[in-house]
């Protein structure tokens, strides 16, 4: 049923057959519970129905991402996780030639995060166990349950691809279900500009001094974890840094008294802390407020948006969740807003969903621009 490969030089037959038959069906596991960068325990592949399982530990596998890269299509489910490591070993970007179920199955009505495991059900009437999902994938020997289980992974991934596409194509979706799928690989594969993580963290409520302090904090928590190879989580959460900006402490004891923060980071980093906090660029370098929301919007906009998404989804037959995520929605409204450039808006919005969504939804917002910048004028 499967082959599980340990040795270096087993694993020529797996990259010769890889260049026969160049549309793979791929998975991995991993284990990332304390470190930033993913370790990779197993890399399960499909070739032509036949299964391989990499041992992570113990294998190059240079010259597998190399053809990972020039495949003629990688097949996944719920691909985020699988596609940052690849991008981690491999040491470049990006991956355009991807096709990931769980995008199809959305477009398909069936939500944005369906499990492999419901999707095998759904569409194929298999059920397969999901009990070794925590398991340590770097752990040596591997138990005849994890190899099981890794392999059905892949298994029938390839069955379930072929039917997802068949009914994607008989909706004439499956171009723009590709044409997301790159979006996403892309999006995996930019990296926020150090200046910008903040916005990832701040909000409208902040002043420019808080988001000035949200800033540097994002700035330095993102060099630490680099260099430290820790998650975000264990320097500072999200949730901490917006709770320092808001409490402002100017001591090691009212540090000591802020949302979820450790005691190890205030005792190794607080003075840095505290002086990220105090010591800040002349105002005029500060960030601008951020937009309100797009709820913040009139009510009337609010109805024509919620129509037009309406509309377009039972044109396409797509639903409307799979159509305008809130955060694309917040990127056209700030856009407007903001007086932004087009170029700047997400991928996603600058494809096949431009002429059906982008530019109406464009419209809209601007007969509603002086309503919306009125939002913007907040004291400081």
């Amino acid at each position: 049923m499967f082959r599980f490969v340990q040795h270096q030089s087993d694993l020529a037959d797996v990259l010769s057959l890889m260049d026969q038959y160049p549309i793979y069906g791929l998975d991995t596991e991993f284990i990332k519970v304390d470190t930033l960068w993913p370790k990779l325990g197993v890399f399960q592949i499909n070739i032509a129905e036949q299964i391989f399982l990499l041992d992570g530990t113990t294998l190059d596998l240079t010259e597998l991402w190399d053809k990972i890269f020039q495949a003629k299509l990688n097949i996944f489910h719920a691909c985020g996780e699988d596609i940052d490591l690849i991008y981690h070993y491999a040491q470049k970007k990006q991956l355009d030639n991807v096709f990931d179920t769980q995008v199809g199955l959305s477009f398909l009505g069936h939500g944005l995060q369906i499990s492999y495991q419901n999707a095998l059900k759904l569409f194929l009437d298999i059920e397969i166990d999901k009990d070794q999902t925590r398991s340590d994938w770097l752990a040596r020997p591997l138990t005849a349950q994890q190899l099981s289980y890794a392999a059905n992974d892949v298994f029938y991934l390839m069955k379930l691809a072929d039917k997802i596409k068949q009914d994607l194509i008989s909706k004439q979706l499956y171009d723009f279900v590709l044409e997301d799928c790159t979006n996403l690989t892309r999006e995996i594969a930019s990296e926020t500009p150090l200046k910008d993580l903040y916005l990832d963290v701040g909000n409208y409520r902040h002043s420019r001094r808080q988001l000035m302090q949200l800033q540097q904090l994002s700035v330095w928590r993102e060099q630490m974890v680099k260099a430290l190879n820790q998650p975000r989580s264990f320097i500072l959460k999200n949730s901490t840094m917006i709770d320092l900006v808001e409490k402002n402490p100017r001591n090691q004891f009212q540090l000591s008294q802020v949302k979820d923060i450790r005691p190890n980071i205030i005792r190794e980093h607080g003075k840095t802390i505290l002086d990220l906090l105090k010591f800040l660029p002349d105002a005029e370098y500060w960030p601008l407020r951020m937009a309100r929301p797009i709820r913040h919007s009139s009510q009337d906009v609010g109805s024509k948006v919620n129509l037009l998404l309406q509309q377009v989804s039972d044109d396409i037959t797509v639903p409307k969740e799979v159509l305008l995520r809130k955060k694309w929605l917040n990127a056209i409204y700030q856009h407007v807003v903001f007086h932004g450039d087009e170029q700047d808006l997400p991928d996603y919005l600058l494809g096949w969903r431009y002429e059906l969504l982008t530019k109406p939804l464009v419209e809209i917002l601007h007969a509603d621009e002086n309503y919306l910048s009125t939002q913007m004028q907040v004291a400081e």
